[in-house]
């Protein structure tokens, strides 16, 4: 294919200027500095502004305006050509046309978009990906998290991120309201600088909320931007020292950066974050959020911290305050730094997709997680040759290594040989998984980042955990996270360790990702941050899984997304020994799901179901059982829990005190 047989869908010509209009220009403006003298055509609707090209011609068509002429008359226009669009959207009745999608937030932070936006982002972009000849986005970041909501794999979608020149370009002499407003009595001081609309994601708040200790260190607070119409609107609270200045021209913007302490991007997702080149390419020290693209798009030129923590946004400003030498350091860094986003680089990947759809186009490399703080849980219990099989597997495997790993116990002897292991710590507390799961909580540090909780008798892939931090990383949004379980011993005789050892090994990750999803204990990790003072219910003894169930829905309720990908997987060998009798599992069965409907935490149609399920399966199958399952004790333990519902007696710690049949065997699952 030559140049001339390609178009570019010239709609972003006649909106309003955003990073992602930004985005399309320069990527325009490359190409066409690149493209052969019978470069293609741009094509826009008749009421967009004329643009300086020198090599391709830009054609006004069509009668109508917005999504209306990109659907309907931009196919016509462009019937002939393959179609380069950069803004998102695309016409759905168009196949051979390369889309960048520049984020997920539509999918990831839907609370920030009107509702007519999310309905129409729901419905085009799914049907974009599969028809399209190539999907194209700004940072392995935003590709993780379309491969999560769209039909698509991260490896198929082309990376190609902004650049920085054009920052470069701005002429600060040429400010108009930047000047006036730092010499007037209202910011004289030196400030920190924030840019974007007040779309929920954006996070200000978090500025707004640490004012007053930045106003007592002697800084104030610019805002610059202005909103959107896609944008659900947030009304943010008045400080003294937090100034908002609206949309400002380039030329003010460059005035503001070469003037401010910081640029502070405390975000909770973006596919990129076009702010932070533009502030490093021009000396500019950043601050930015440690979650989604800005670990990649800031590297080591900038200080990360947690957008849900703000004391670490105050302890990073107070040190660059504080700190001339800190503050060039990061300039010089950022300046380096941001060479490796070039807009001509990007121009030159699209022009190579333009030809061939399926290349593989190199731009700047992924980064991994960066400093993750994680702790793992292991609550164990009767099963010290177990737990230490299993955990001394997990430390010799996991390629992204925890802060710290807690064996949570009723006896030190239970932690068998890792009560000398000089990587784990020993815990021990009162009996019940619940419980020892909370002795282990109240023992983690404040700045954890990820807790990850696991079954003594699970065996995870080496990829578990820096699954899942990448994950908590990329969707700040996520508060719980669960692995898959390619093999589950419980439903059946169990699973030998080196045989479930084998089985991982043998494994293949896939990115099935369920949303909404209730974490299944076995496996699970949530976002420590988001905890709080919330606790594991203690009176939900003995049975290993409502209790993970209770949890999570009470977390839920505090917002928040509940998540499974099947990227982080391993086996559950579902060991037999130390497990409870099968009355008081039988009596649990009932009256756990009961209490929980009382709690709010389960509702009523999955009570009912989870409860017939059980009491089937244990008094249809108790004339024959399973030589592993105590099915008649069990449904002993299903009539006595229905008897004391019946009465209004919904105790679940009551299962602890049953005291079972001498002939009844212990070896009951949990799960």
């Amino acid at each position: 294919m030559t140049a001339a047989e390609f178009a570019i869908n010239g709609r972003f010509l006649a909106q309003d200027m955003t990073g992602v209009q930004r985005y399309a220009y320069n990527v325009v403006r490359a190409m066409d500095e690149l493209a052969a003298l019978d470069g293609p055509v741009v094509f826009s609707p008749t009421n967009a502004p004329e643009l300086q090209l020198q090599r391709m011609r830009m054609v006004k068509g069509g009668q109508l305006t917005g999504h209306a002429w990109e659907q309907l008359e931009l196919p016509y226009l462009c019937r002939h050509d393959r179609l380069l669009n950069l803004c998102n959207t695309a016409p759905a009745a168009k196949a051979d046309q390369i889309v960048c999608i520049h984020d997920a937030n539509i999918f990831a932070a839907p609370y920030s978009y009107s509702r007519s936006f999310r309905a129409l982002y729901h419905s085009l972009q799914p049907l974009l990906v599969r028809r399209s000849a190539r999907i194209a986005t700004v940072s392995h970041a935003a590709a993780r998290q379309l491969a999560r909501h769209l039909p698509i794999r991260s490896a198929d979608i082309a990376v190609l991120p902004n650049g920085h020149e054009h920052a470069l370009r701005w002429d600060p002499s040429l400010a108009e309201v930047a000047p006036g407003l730092l010499a007037a009595g209202g910011c004289q001081r030196p400030f920190v600088l924030a840019l974007g609309s007040r779309a929920r994601h954006k996070n200000l708040t978090l500025l707004i909320d640490i004012a007053s200790e930045l106003d007592e260190m002697g800084l104030d607070v610019i805002i610059a931007g202005g909103g959107d119409g896609i944008f659900a609107g947030q009304t943010l609270p008045y400080r003294p020292n937090v100034h908002f200045v609206g949309r400002v021209l380039d030329a003010d913007l460059a005035y503001l950066l070469d003037r401010a302490l910081c640029l502070a991007f405390p975000s909770l997702t973006e596919g990129f974050g076009l702010p932070i080149v533009e502030a490093m390419a021009r000396g500019c020290p950043v601050v930015a959020s440690n979650c989604a693209s800005m670990p990649e798009v800031c590297g080591d030129a900038a200080l990360l911290s947690s957008p849900f923590l703000p004391g670490e946004w105050i302890d990073r400003i107070r040190s660059l305050n504080a700190s001339p030498q800190l503050r060039k350091d990061l300039a010089g860094k950022g300046r380096e730094h941001v060479r490796q986003f070039s807009w001509e680089r990007t121009a030159a990947g699209y022009l190579e997709l333009l030809s061939h759809p399926k290349a593989e186009v190199r731009n700047h490399s992924p980064v991994g997680p960066c400093l993750p703080r994680v702790a793992v849980i292991f609550a164990t219990r009767g099963r010290p040759d177990v737990v230490t099989a299993t955990v001394r597997h997990f430390l010799a495997t996991q390629t992204l290594m925890p802060q710290s790993v807690l064996i949570s116990c009723v006896d030190r002897s239970d932690a068998g040989a890792l009560a000398e292991h000089p990587g784990v710590t020993v815990l021990t507390g009162p009996p019940g998984l619940a419980a020892q799961r909370n002795t282990a909580l109240e023992q983690l540090a404040p700045n954890t980042e990820v807790v990850a909780f696991f079954d003594d008798d699970f065996v995870a892939d080496g990829n578990w955990l820096a699954r899942a931090v990448q994950t908590f990383r990329d969707e700040s949004q996520v508060v719980a996270f669960t692995g898959g379980v390619i093999a589950d011993g419980i439903k059946g005789p169990g699973i030998a360790f080196e045989h479930a050892v084998a089985l991982v090994a043998a494994g293949r990750p896939d990115e099935t990702w369920l949303e909404p999803y209730s974490p299944y204990g076995c496996n699970m990790a949530f976002r420590f941050a988001s905890i709080g003072d919330l606790k594991f219910d203690e009176r939900l003894v003995l049975y290993g899984w409502l209790e993970d169930r209770d949890f999570a829905a009470a977390l839920a309720k505090r917002g928040g997304r509940l998540v499974k990908s099947a990227l982080a997987f391993g086996v559950h060998m579902g060991v037999k020994s130390g497990r409870v009798s099968g009355e008081r599992l039988g009596y649990s069965q009932v009256i756990n799901p009961l209490y929980l409907l009382t709690k709010g935490t389960m509702t009523l149609p999955r009570v009912a179901d989870h409860i017939f399920r059980n009491a089937a399966s244990n008094f249809g199958r108790a004339t024959w059982p399973e030589p592993f399952v105590d099915r008649r004790g069990r449904a002993r333990g299903n009539l006595l829990a229905l008897a004391d519902a019946l009465r209004g007696r919904l105790e679940p710690e009551r299962a602890a005190a049953i005291t079972p049949p001498p002939t009844s065997a212990h070896i009951s699952v949990t799960r």
